[in-house]
């Protein structure tokens, strides 16, 4: 069976390479480095399993028709400043106005030395779930908070699981 999906996945890969001026090659590494960026940011303190859940949601978003279909885009989803970008050129995301917090929180985004196998963990996990080789332990979720906030949008959602310090949901 692995060998079969292996097998599909190296066509599907040689086709989209022919088929597309970007190679699946060049767009695979790109979507797991966003991936694990964020499941970093979002979960860096969580176990396995919470961040599992925040890179399931993410996943999630990806095959939902109303968000991006592709991690990275996803990801940065964001309102942008019209006077960043008329006055120096730069897309800055507004405070506050990301679909992940640490996006737009105005901190720094690169990866501290310090971190780095912590990190070179995490992207182990975000490659196993952008090959969907980890189970949605969210049961569908596209949205979460942390247990320490009550967003209002969680009110119009339903509940699916709680896990670490993560509150999930899945939209009506």
């Amino acid at each position: 069976m692995k060998l079969k999906n292996y097998y599909l996945l190296l066509k599907f890969s040689m086709v989209l390479a022919v088929s597309s001026q970007t190679s699946f090659a060049a767009v695979v590494p790109q979507e797991i480095t966003c991936l694990a960026t964020n499941i970093y940011w979002e979960a860096r303190n969580q176990s396995k399993e919470g961040m599992i859940a925040v890179g399931s949601v993410t996943r999630n978003r990806v095959h939902a028709p109303h968000f991006p279909n592709n991690y990275c885009d996803v990801i940065y989803q964001a309102k942008l400043s019209k006077w960043w970008f008329e006055n120096h050129q730069r897309e800055v995301p507004l405070r506050n106005k990301c679909q992940f917090s640490w996006y737009c929180d105005g901190k720094p985004d690169d990866i501290p030395n310090y971190d780095r196998e912590l990190y070179e963990s995490i992207r182990r996990i975000a490659t196993r779930i952008y090959f969907g080789y980890e189970k949605d332990n969210t049961y569908g979720s596209n949205f979460y908070h942390a247990d320490y906030v009550h967003p209002l949008w969680a009110d119009t959602m339903i509940y699916t699981v709680t896990i670490d310090d993560h509150i999930f949901y899945r939209s009506n």
